[in-house]
């Protein structure tokens, strides 16, 4: 079983944890990664982007010379295609790009992405997170005891005002709750900090 030091906000390690195996030391699957970032930036995406074809396009109604005799190419329309002004050819329509992926396959990717930041040496437990108010340079200190000077994704096992607001301003540093973390935040932050409490119930709901 993976076993990880335990911090304070001050960045002394003050004791140890040792994490579930199944949530944090899980084999680490790269393409069941892949699959579960693709399907979440496809359900991103908002699908509105819109062209017209050349039936949609105003004009073109009368045949711009006559089919033989002149020299040039035929043309029956000044809004087809290769026409300045003309329709796109299969031209994009408003869409949706959502689809979904079996649970299983969620969940092995969470898994999976955990397992990577224990391995690769980039979580950091802490013992509690509390602030008396919002105070961005309080964080920015909390932060520097830790030794964080990259992306980092802040769990947290319960809702903080004080905490969220106090990383709002902080360029690379996103707050999230345990519930809401999903794996593109967590691959695409160098740094996981998650409180002792999150960590109890990521490993309830992912063991």
């Amino acid at each position: 079983m993976p076993k990880v030091a335990v911090y304070n906000i001050n960045g002394e390690a003050i004791d140890e944890i040792v994490l579930s195996e199944n949530v944090f030391g899980a084999e680490i699957n790269e393409h069941v990664l892949y699959e579960v970032v693709k399907n979440q930036l496809a359900n991103k995406r908002q699908g509105t982007q819109s062209a017209k074809t050349r039936a949609e396009v105003r004009g073109g109604g009368r045949k711009p010379w006559r089919q033989k005799g002149t020299g040039r190419a035929r043309h029956g329309s000044i809004r087809s295609p290769q026409w300045i002004g003309g329709g796109v050819v299969f031209a994009p329509k408003p869409r949706d790009y959502r689809y979904t992926l079996p649970k299983k396959v969620r969940q092995l990717a969470m898994r999976s992405a955990l397992s990577a930041k224990v391995k690769n040496g980039q979580l950091i437990v802490l013992d509690s997170l509390t602030m008396e108010a919002p105070k961005t340079k309080e964080f920015v200190k909390i932060l520097n005891n830790l030794k964080v000077d990259k992306k980092a994704l802040v769990v947290l096992a319960e809702k903080d005002e004080n905490v969220i607001k106090s990383a709002n301003n902080i360029q690379g540093v996103q707050t999230a709750l345990t519930n809401t973390i999903n794996v593109y935040d967590i691959l695409k932050h160098d740094m996981f900090i998650i409180t002792k409490d999150a960590v109890k119930k990521v490993e309830e709901v992912y063991a």
